[in-house]
């Protein structure tokens, strides 16, 4: 496990950096599921049964004396159903977050299974039908790569490996733009790169009766920072005198939220009729504070439907009518429209 830690943490120390998660099965009581996954099931069959389970681990690094701890119990997530269905996939997938640059490292054992011994990780999942899998086998003594688009499987890529069931493997992975790199057991796999899928969820995932463990999961990540963001950011830094500059969308309860925010905290706070109004609308509104006009503003798209709205809070200057400041905030909302064509773009 000692050469596994350096050798991956050598091949994935590209450019990933920023926030980590730590998937922390051991803090679930045994027969509990955790918070924040979502058990998915591509194929036939019945569902995965995921939970936590209490096993034997051994630790991450070897133990420098023959008196240290080879083993400790603690919870671990398992996939304990047994349906032996073939084509039967159960995923549990985290719905807290989705990852574009990433490196998604676990453990995992293979307890048991007649028909497959199977476990692996999804990432870039868009849904049970469109996702990346890396998945080691058994009983093929393998490790594969494949990709899911429209319940099709691409031609497995990977070597032939030692894989043991009953014993603790680790299993990494990361993406880098369309590249992506494989790390099972110490050693990496050779790089891979495709376009089909940006970014998306990551998850667990078994195939058939094969009962699994998973534990040691963390995802080391870039944020996704939204285009909308990227385009406040760039003119917050060229154009002083705008006091507030955000970005509000329709939300599918017919509401409005902040998508975008020279303010970081108000990202997703609810709009005004005035935003509302300018999204179905087109309408534009005006309000005079104390040294700052503030205006919102409808956003379009090339075909001119109005796919947002912008509000923009001006210093004003002495004798600045309200023409002179819709003037000025048209040509902040040019700058943005410039930049988005369609309400794709502003993610």
């Amino acid at each position: 496990m000692r050469i596994f830690t350096w050798i991956f943490g050598l091949l994935l120390a590209i450019s990933v950096s920023g926030a980590e998660i730590h998937f922390n099965f051991s803090d679930y009581a045994d027969g509990t599921t955790p918070t924040n996954f979502q058990p998915v099931l591509a194929g036939g069959g019945q569902p995965g049964a995921w939970s936590i389970v209490t096993a034997e681990v051994p630790p991450l690094l070897a133990p420098l004396t023959d008196k240290a701890l080879v083993v400790a119990r603690h919870g671990v997530l398992a996939q304990t159903s047994t349906d032996a269905t073939d084509e039967r996939f159960p995923m549990f997938i985290f719905a807290g977050e989705k990852f574009r640059n990433f490196k998604f490292t676990t453990r995992f054992k293979i307890v048991s299974g007649i028909t497959e011994q199977m476990a692996g990780v999804v990432f870039r999942y868009q849904n049970a039908s469109n996702y990346y899998v890396v998945r080691a086998s058994a009983l093929g003594q393998n490790v594969r790569f494949y990709k899911v688009v429209n319940d099709v499987r691409s031609d497995p890529i990977g070597p032939a490996m030692n894989i043991t069931a009953g014993e603790w493997h680790s299993l990494g992975v990361q993406c880098e733009g369309n590249q992506i790199f494989v790390a099972f057991d110490g050693q990496a796999l050779p790089a891979l790169g495709d376009n089909t899928f940006t970014e998306g969820q990551l998850g667990f995932r078994t195939k058939s009766d094969a009962v699994c463990y998973f534990t040691d999961a963390m995802v080391n990540y870039t944020p996704i920072v939204p285009n909308a963001q990227i385009v406040v950011n760039s003119i917050m830094e060229k154009q002083p005198r705008i006091v507030t500059l955000r970005i509000y969308t329709a939300q599918a309860d017919g509401t409005t939220a902040v998508v975008a925010s020279n303010d970081a905290a108000e990202i997703g706070k609810a709009g005004t009729d005035a935003e509302e109004n300018a999204i179905k609308e087109g309408t534009t509104s005006f309000v005079r504070e104390k040294g700052i006009v503030s205006m919102t503003l409808p956003l379009h798209d090339r075909n001119g439907e109005f796919i947002a709205a912008v509000r923009v809070r001006l210093k004003s200057f002495f004798g600045e009518t309200q023409d002179n400041a819709l003037t000025r905030a048209r040509i902040v909302v040019k700058q943005i429209q410039d930049q988005v064509m369609s309400d794709k773009d502003l993610l």
